[in-house]
């Protein structure tokens, strides 16, 4: 994913640039994840949610923390576990008794950046009040709506679903998220330069914003105008498709799957200094997009099958189109 600047191309250039200072910014505190946070970005400028998952001790939280303080928007905490009630994420309506009428109290889903730290320890009914807001920007408590502010994103960390404590994700919460990102080990320069840093480097709450409140909605704009050929359209739906009537899946792309996949590729293709998506864009971006969303079958799970080698065969039972059509 190295950015390539186009020359010439003023629109571009001006993403590339906010998206590089970003990411510029989070290496300050976080090293040898330069991918991950170029796979965050991409997320946050398709106008999508973000779930990095990992074992403990990897950088989820400063990895979320670290993109919130680069734009210097609102943000919040929310810290998951068993006891967490629906009510402390949306909010709840409280009796004031200077009025003497019930006022609403607003949770901790209302800011801009919303941080679900470690969100697969709450339980399901809690997990379920993030539906409404992660689909609609919007919460409705006791039948009235409140409009969560724009923009608006949530940066979900979870542990593996085997760890002690974890509840899975139901299907419908994970196909809200547009990215599943995982962390992984630093290798061994990166980890001698984290032990390094410690000592003489910045921490996360020492990180300054690098560019506006207002870059979000830029990039966002930016690519939706990029450029998505009706080939490449006609891709994605055939990759569905095969996904779909896949042996090994009991769950396929869904529509909104598809839909995320484009928004990503436009994305991705605005980082890299282009102003058209490419197969290579989308090829690069079926894993963190979809491998969350569908279910193996139980064959295939029994068999020890792989999400990835799926996705592999995907590719390959699908022909690329040349842009000659």
């Amino acid at each position: 994913m190295a950015t390539q600047q186009t020359a010439g191309d003023a629109p571009v250039g001006r993403f590339a640039g906010l998206f590089d200072a970003v990411v510029a910014n989070v290496a300050r505190v976080i090293q040898g994840k330069e991918e991950a946070t170029r796979l965050a970005l991409v997320c946050i400028a398709a106008q999508g949610h973000l779930l990095i998952e990992d074992v403990p001790g990897v950088g989820k939280t400063t990895l979320a923390k670290a993109l919130a303080r680069s734009f210097g928007l609102e943000w919040r905490r929310i810290q998951f576990t068993p006891d967490l009630l629906p009510s402390d994420v949306t909010g709840a309506s409280v009796w004031d008794r200077n009025s003497g009428k019930f006022t609403f109290r607003p949770g901790g889903i209302f800011a801009n950046v919303v941080l679900g730290d470690e969100i697969n320890r709450a339980s399901p009914k809690t997990q379920s009040a993030l539906l409404e807001a992660m689909e609609e920007r919007q919460v409705t408590v006791d039948a009235t709506t409140y409009q969560l502010p724009a923009p608006f994103l949530v940066m979900a960390t979870q542990n593996p679903a085997d760890h002690e404590g974890t509840y899975p994700l139901p299907e419908s919460q994970l196909d809200r998220f547009l990215l599943r990102v995982r962390m992984g080990y630093p290798d061994r320069g990166a980890e001698i330069a984290m032990l390094d840093h410690q000592a003489h480097g910045p921490s996360v709450d020492d990180l300054d914003a690098v560019v506006g409140t207002d870059a979000v909605a830029t990039m966002v704009a930016l690519a939706n105008r990029i450029h998505v050929a009706a080939p490449l359209k006609g891709y994605i739906v055939d990759l569905a498709a095969a996904t779909r009537r896949h042996p090994s899946l009991s769950l396929g792309m869904s529509p909104r799957a598809a839909l995320a996949l484009q928004r990503a590729a436009r994305a991705l293709a605005a980082a890299c200094g282009r102003d058209y998506a490419t197969p290579d864009d989308v090829k690069t971006l079926i894993g963190p997009v979809l491998a969350h969303r569908m279910v193996l079958s139980p064959e295939a799970a029994i068999g020890g099958g792989g999400m990835s080698d799926i996705l592999a065969e995907v590719l390959r039972s699908v022909p690329v189109p040349s842009g000659r059509g």
